[in-house]
C-alpha cells in the first residue's frame, strides 16, 4: 500500500528542509549495543551575551607590554573578574563590522549587517545564534533561547534575527524562562495546543495552495517577493513541526525553585543559572542574553542612569560609575563560566565549558562617541586554543571583520559553510584544540 505525504511535509521536503527526530529515552535502550562500542561526543553549544552600550575602552582594553607574551598580559580592570579563566578565554582586538550608526549599529552585533541591508545578503542577515540554531533543528526542545528585555534605547539590544529579517523577541525574565524549561502543561492544555497546531497547519495548507496557484501568473520580480514571503511561511512550518513533536516529550525536572522577576540587574545571575541548566539538560544548545538599557543602575546603588553614564563626557566620576556597572556584568559572565566549568559532561573527561562557546561583547565600541569600531569581544570555552589576548591588525586596509570570528565559531559548531555575513574567511591565528 503506497504511503502519502501531507502537503506541509511535502513542502518542507521540496524546500530542502529536514527535521531530525529528538533524542528519546526509548531510542537510547535500542542503541545500547552501539553505545558500548563508541561513546557519543558531547554536543557543541553556543551562548552569546551582548549589551547595548559597549564597554568603557579605558578600563576594558589591557595595556600591551611587548616584553611579555599575550597569554601573561596583565588584565584590565574590567577583565580582572576573568582572571581565573585566562587559559579558557581570548580577547580580540580591532574586530568590528566596519559600520557606523551609533546605537542603530548595536543591533548588528551578531549579524554583521544593518537591517536595511539584510535583504541583499545571501543569508538574509541572519544572526550568529540563529544560524547555529538552524543547524541544531529539532534535536533539542528549543533550537535557541533568547532572554532579555524589550525595553531600552531603540528597543534594546535586538541581537537575534532570522534569515527573513524577523527579530526574535526575548523571553522577558527568569520566571518565564523557568516555566518554559521545566513546567509541563496539563492534559487539557496539551489538547488545546495540538488543536492550535492543527488549525495553524490547515491555514498554511490553504496559503501554500494559493501561493502555488499565484506563482504561475507572476513576473520574475513579483516571484522574488513571493519567495521572500514563502521563506517566512517555512519558518512557521518548522515551528509547528517542532511544537507537535515536543508536546509528546516530558520536560526535565527542575533542580531549583521557580525564581521571581526583580528586574534585569537582579535577574541576570538567575538567567545565567537557568541557561546553564538548559544546556546541562540539553533543552537547548544555543542561547542569547541581551543586556539592554533596562539594566537598572539604581539596583547597584547608583543614582545616575546606565545610558546617561555611557555618555560620560570624560567626567571621571561618571566614568567610575559606568565602570562599576560594566564590571558587574563581567562578574556575572565570569560566574557563568565558573558554573559551566564545574559541570562534568556525562561519560566524558571534559566540562560543559569545554564544549560551550561563550561569547561576550557588544555592537557598540564607544558609547560616549557613538562609534562602532574596535568592538569589545571575548570568547571563552568551546574547544579553542585560547591565548588571553589576540591582537588583530589595526590598520584600516588590513582590518579583519568580526564575521571572520563568527564563521570560525560556526564551523567549530559543526555548520558546513564557507561564509557568514561579511566574512572574508575564518579568523587566522585562532585554532581549535
Amino acid at each position: 500500500m503506497a504511503t502519502t505525504t501531507s502537503p506541509r511535509r511535502g513542502f518542507l521536503k521540496a524546500a530542502g528542509i529536514s527535521i531530525a527526530l529528538p533524542s528519546l529515552a526509548s531510542n537510547t535502550r535500542a542503541s545500547a549495543v552501539d553505545a558500548k562500542r563508541q561513546l557519543p561526543s558531547p554536543p557543541k553549544r553556543m551562548v552569546c551575551v551582548g549589551n547595548e552600550f559597549g564597554m568603557y575602552p579605558g578600563a576594558f582594553w589591557p595595556a600591551i607590554d611587548k616584553t611579555h607574551s599575550d597569554a601573561s598580559a596583565k588584565l584590565s580592570p574590567l577583565l580582572t573578574p576573568l582572571e581565573k579563566h585566562r587559559r579558557n578565554f581570548t580577547l580580540f582586538s580591532h574586530l568590528d563590522h566596519g559600520l557606523k550608526g551609533g546605537h542603530f549599529a548595536v543591533h548588528t552585533f551578531l549579524t554583521g549587517v544593518k537591517a536595511v541591508d539584510a535583504g541583499g545578503m545571501p543569508d538574509g542577515g541572519i544572526s550568529l545564534d540563529q544560524r547555529a540554531a538552524e543547524h541544531v533543528g529539532s534535536q533539542t526542545r528549543f533550537p535557541s533561547l533568547t532572554v532579555g528585555s524589550e525595553s531600552g534605547l531603540h528597543g534594546g539590544c535586538r541581537m537575534s534575527w532570522t534569515r527573513t529579517g524577523t527579530r526574535v523577541p526575548p523571553i522577558q525574565g527568569p520566571r518565564e524562562l523557568f516555566r518554559m524549561l521545566f513546567v509541563d502543561t496539563n492534559k487539557d492544555a496539551k489538547t488545546k495546543a495540538f488543536d492550535r497546531i492543527d488549525l495553524q497547519g490547515s491555514i498554511l495548507d490553504a496559503v501554500l495552495g494559493d501561493a502555488n496557484s499565484l506563482s504561475r501568473r507572476l513576473n520574475p520580480r513579483d516571484k522574488d517577493k513571493l519567495d521572500e514571503y514563502l521563506s517566512s511561511v517555512r519558518e512557521v512550518e518548522l515551528r509547528l513541526e517542532l511544537d507537535r513533536r515536543w508536546q509528546k516529550v516530558a520536560k526535565p525536572k527542575a533542580t531549583i525553585d521557580e525564581p521571581s522577576d526583580q528586574g534585569l540587574t537582579h535577574d541576570l545571575p538567575k538567567i545565567y543559572d537557568l541557561i546553564a541548566l538548559a544546556l546541562q539538560t540539553d533543552s537547548t544548545r544555543v542561547a542569547t542574553i541581551e543586556v539592554g538599557g533596562s539594566f537598572a543602575a539604581s539596583d547597584l546603588g547608583i543614582k545616575k542612569g546606565y545610558h546617561g553614564l555611557s555618555h560620560h563626557g570624560q567626567v571621571q566620576q561618571n566614568i567610575d560609575l559606568l565602570v562599576q556597572i560594566e564590571r558587574y556584568q563581567v562578574e556575572q559572565f565570569a560566574r557563568f563560566l565558573d558554573r559551566l566549568s564545574s559541570i562534568r559532561e556525562p561519560e566524558s573527561d571534559g566540562t560543559l565549558l569545554d564544549h560551550t562557546m561563550a561569547l561576550f561583547g557588544s555592537g557598540m565600541g564607544n558609547a560616549n562617541s557613538h562609534t562602532n569600531n574596535d568592538l569589545p569581544v571575548v570568547l571563552a570555552g568551546g574547544g579553542f586554543k585560547h591565548q588571553t589576548l589576540l591582537e588583530m591588525p589595526s590598520e584600516k586596509n588590513r582590518r579583519r571583520p568580526l564575521s571572520n570570528l563568527f564563521l570560525t565559531m560556526l564551523q567549530q559548531f559543526g555548520v558546513e559553510t564557507e561564509s557568514f555575513a561579511t566574512s572574508t574567511g575564518t579568523l587566522t591565528g585562532f585554532e581549535t584544540v
